[in-house]
């Protein structure tokens, strides 16, 4: 008979046993999983998309298996981009809750701020509302956020929109491009480039970030990421949290980093930190306040379905705060 569990075998099956042992394979180390791959969309850079450099550059995307890849491209083709699969999200979470309640399936799952800081900066001449009347004002798109605050600034000041010409460039980048190359006479501009303006000779004319409640920077992705890639999604968001930790407690190297990236001097660096580190979001949820009232807006300009539910647009439950 075999032997019984704990029976002691005899020295011939011990040998036997031996042998066989030693032919087997001995299997190999089991490899590091590769990381998973992301692709993150964005119209322009600025001082707002800074947690989207550092969670690169101080290996927040590394430490949780994610190999991210930046791509560039006008806010109008973002969605589209998405729900066709070359990018995995874009960072103007306005524009997908704009394309979201046109019917496509698109959600925002993360806003990195509470606020937004656009500013109608000008040249010199320009000292009073009916200065601006016949000026061409550079916007970065039909629909994004310079181009509502732009007109949120014009009714501010009394003007008919149809009194100042908006020009499309496709970025904050290229809007203070044409400004600086006397195309425009002004530009709705956001930091580093209001800053930078200002220390060539332009002027801060007048603060839109509190004229409308829109949605800043963020990220929205597709119905199907959420429901196939939910974790990846943690994950993503996860590092650009603890970018935003790091922004916050990093000061002097942030500061750098701008002066460095936008080619600005340390000052004007520094104001542009203090600015956006003033209304970073503390948890990356945003209030439906701010939904809200940019649907208002979007409502001026077409109609919008009766039975449109407004958390529908947005889903914060992969923030780490909702664990």
């Amino acid at each position: 008979m075999g032997n019984r569990m704990g029976a002691p075998m005899n020295s011939k099956t011990a040998l036997v046993l031996f042998a066989l042992i030693t032919l087997l394979p001995v299997p190999a180390a089991r490899a590091v999983d590769a990381p998973q791959k992301v692709r993150i969309g964005y119209p322009s850079a600025a001082v707002s998309t800074l947690p989207f450099d550092i969670a690169k550059e101080q290996g927040f995307y590394g430490k949780a298996g994610l190999e991210v890849e930046y791509i560039q491209m006008r806010s109008a083709i973002g969605p589209q981009a998405i729900l066709n699969g070359n990018i995995n999200f874009f960072t103007s979470p306005q524009s997908g809750i704009n394309a979201a309640v046109a019917g496509l399936p698109l959600v925002v799952v993360l806003s990195l701020y509470r606020e937004t800081p656009w500013v109608l900066v000008t040249d010199k001449d320009v000292s009073r509302a009916q200065d601006l009347i016949g000026k061409r004002i550079a916007v970065s798109d039909i629909r994004s956020s310079p181009y509502y605050f732009a007109r949120a600034g014009f009714k501010k000041l009394g003007l008919d929109e149809q009194q100042v010409s908006l020009v499309t460039t496709g970025g904050t980048s290229n809007s203070f491009a044409i400004l600086t190359t006397q195309q425009v006479s002004g530009a709705v501009l956001s930091p580093p480039f209001d800053e930078k303006a200002v220390s060539l000779g332009y002027k801060k004319f007048l603060f839109l970030g509190d004229l409308a409640d829109i949605p800043y920077v963020g990220l929205f992705t597709s119905q199907a990421e959420i429901r196939d890639h939910r974790e990846r999604i943690r994950k993503t968001i996860a590092a650009l949290m603890n970018a935003v930790a790091w922004q916050r407690s990093h000061r002097v190297e942030a500061i750098k980093m701008i002066a460095a990236r936008f080619k600005i001097q340390p000052s004007e660096a520094a104001k542009s930190y203090e600015t956006m580190v003033g209304i970073l979001s503390p948890d990356g949820a945003m209030d439906l306040k701010k939904v809200r009232g940019y649907l208002d807006l979007l409502r001026e300009e077409r109609t919008l379905p009766k039975t449109l539910d407004v958390k529908s647009l947005v889903d914060f439950s992969m923030l780490p705060s909702a664990r």
